[in-house]
């Protein structure tokens, strides 16, 4: 089986897409600079599947470190999660989300091209189609101005390796996932925020932990059934199983576009406060939580079609909210012991 490069390898969805790819037979070696993850994550991958993964602590921005990795190590494909990723700091801190999302993918496909790799798994983002005009979210669907410089740069890295695709003999799928919770069932690898969480989630089962004093609601005004905004939650290890079936399109040449894109996503929306509620009954904890300003960069409703990853792909999302956010709590249990 192929050696895979999967950049943000131990990271929250990496992670997961790393066990996946191993439990698959793949060969998988990691770049990971350790911004928003932590090496112990390594070890727990190895745990799980028996298999320790090559590693490379690399800073992707690094253009002559990315060039020697690759001058060095043979791949067959890369799957590329390695970028900051918070929607709310980006606002705050555009140009470190610009140089860093587009500069590393720029160097990554640099690379690919000039050492003949052709098989590119693009981690993009629902933030692309902004606020849409219908839902569920069709992939036709116009892509907005972006909310975000976070979301601009998935808009940008798509247009890049579109472009790239035209010019090259690139094959590319970009992902655009909706909104990734839970955990391995192991209880072994799991969303691991450093300092105060971005994401509702780890937010959630952080404050039913004790660690976090309440939990803050961004927004109640929001023309939904409940007033809080809505988003489609995925287990993660559903949408660490659409990379496996994306990059097997690519290597089996499946594919029927040079560039193709997929929603990855549920099909449904779930509020915060059902959230909230949801978490309250599969845990028996009780949330305490407050209703604040709605938070900028945040659109009302995003929720999936995903009729095209369903048919194309052979794919679909098979774990439930509640398992999902039941896995969330396990693994933060074992955070706190």
């Amino acid at each position: 089986m192929c050696t895979v490069l999967v950049t943000g390898g131990l990271g929250f969805i990496g992670s997961h897409t790393v066990v996946e790819l191993q439990n698959e037979g793949f060969d998988v070696i990691i770049i990971d600079n350790l911004s928003n993850s932590s090496i112990s994550v390594l070890d727990n991958i190895t745990s799980i599947t028996g298999i320790k993964p090559a590693y490379f602590n690399i800073d992707l921005k690094n253009k002559e470190a990315v060039q020697h990795f690759f001058n060095t190590n043979a791949v067959q494909g890369v799957i590329h999660f390695a970028a900051y990723k918070a929607v709310g700091e980006s606002v705050l801190k555009p140009l470190d989300y610009y140089e860093n999302n587009i500069s590393s993918l720029v160097y990554l496909l640099q690379e690919m091209q000039k050492h003949q790799i052709h098989n590119f798994i693009f981690s993009s983002s629902c933030t692309v189609y902004g606020q849409a005009d219908k839902l569920p979210i069709t992939e036709d669907a116009p892509i907005k101005f972006a909310e975000s410089p976070y979301g601009n740069t998935k808009q940008i890295g798509e247009e890049i390796i579109f472009d790239t695709t035209k010019a090259s003999h690139l094959k590319a799928i970009a992902l655009r996932y909706f909104n990734p919770i839970g955990a391995h069932k192991s209880a072994k690898i799991g969303e691991l925020p450093i300092g105060i969480p971005q994401n509702l989630i780890p937010f959630v089962t952080q404050t039913a932990a004790g660690i976090r004093e309440e939990l803050s609601v961004f927004g109640s005004d929001y023309p939904t059934p409940d007033g809080t905004a809505i988003r489609d939650y995925i287990h993660v290890v559903d949408l660490a199983k659409a990379h496996i079936v994306s990059l097997k399109r690519l290597l089996n040449n499946n594919h029927k576009k040079t560039f193709e894109v997929f929603n990855i996503g549920t099909g449904k929306g779930n509020s915060v406060l059902e959230i909230i509620k949801t978490f309250e009954k599969v845990s028996g904890k009780k949330l305490k939580y407050k209703l604040v300003e709605r938070r900028e960069g945040d659109i009302t409703a995003a929720y999936a079609d995903t009729t095209i990853a369903n048919t194309e792909l052979g794919w679909k999302a098979e774990q439930t909210l509640e398992e999902a956010l039941l896995s969330a709590w396990e693994w933060q249990k074992t955070l706190i012991t």
